[in-house]
């Protein structure tokens, strides 16, 4: 595991969004694709405004890029707490990701429908093959859920690297998630965190005695691949 600090939000998001280009130019030519798994919520929003700059989007091939969900509220597609809504906005219009390189989550499906078909559309795309992700991207809650992966749910106990529903009670709504063991079959995984309300929760999973049901993120340890932490010095340990 790989622990980035940065001074400033600034700073975090552009050496994230440099991390990204990197990571993709390099699986591009090595391989001739680049598999990624987005993150909802405010912090990869600005990440994804970043990435759709004049800046970052002339830098890599996006027609080689094939973009999965972590997870998914189920509400409408065009609920605002719509994840994939919300990256259709700010990156997939703005630099023209064709329909037919976006993997989203069906939510005009029952819950368990949904996951069931999203792990289907995975396999399909890996040709039955384990899915071994380019990169995922995580973000991670102020109670230290990741995907939805939330405290003391049994999605946690969860040994099959798939997709399944999770229903919260405090939000009275299912979501969608991709398993730990799924997650951690990727070949890169990130971490993107700011801001001091974060502080604690970081300090919890990067410090704290292991427990999984209490701090659900540390679950995340890939297989073989690579885990990085990317932060800026208001959520950092120790700051």
């Amino acid at each position: 595991m790989k622990i980035n600090v940065y001074k400033t939000e600034e700073e975090l998001l552009k050496a994230f969004a440099d991390f990204f280009i990197t990571t993709a130019q390099k699986n591009i030519a090595e391989h001739g694709a680049f598999n990624v798994v987005l993150s909802g919520g405010n912090s990869p929003k600005k990440l994804y405004e970043l990435l759709a700059s004049a800046s970052f989007k002339k830098k890599i091939d996006w027609t080689k890029l094939f973009f999965f969900f972590g997870d998914e509220r189920c509400v409408p597609a065009d609920d605002p707490a719509n994840n994939a809504m919300m990256v259709q906005q700010t990156l997939f219009t703005p630099v023209h990701i064709l329909p037919d390189k976006i993997f989203k989550i069906d939510t005009a499906l029952s819950p368990n429908e949904a996951a069931a078909k999203y792990m289907e559309v995975i396999k399909n795309h890996f040709k039955g093959n384990l899915p071994h992700f380019d990169l995922i991207i995580l973000g991670l809650g102020e109670n230290t859920h990741t995907a939805s992966l939330f405290p003391y749910h049994s999605a946690l106990t969860e040994t099959t690297a798939t997709v399944r529903e999770v229903f919260l009670k405090e939000e009275n709504r299912y979501r969608v998630t991709m398993t730990a063991p799924l997650i951690n079959e990727a070949h890169h995984i990130a971490f993107l965190v700011y801001g001091k309300s974060k502080a604690e929760a970081v300090r919890h999973v990067l410090k704290d005695k292991t427990d999984i049901q209490k701090y659900p993120a540390q679950l995340i340890n890939p297989v073989h691949g690579d885990l990085q932490w990317f932060l800026d010095e208001a959520s950092a340990p120790n700051q």
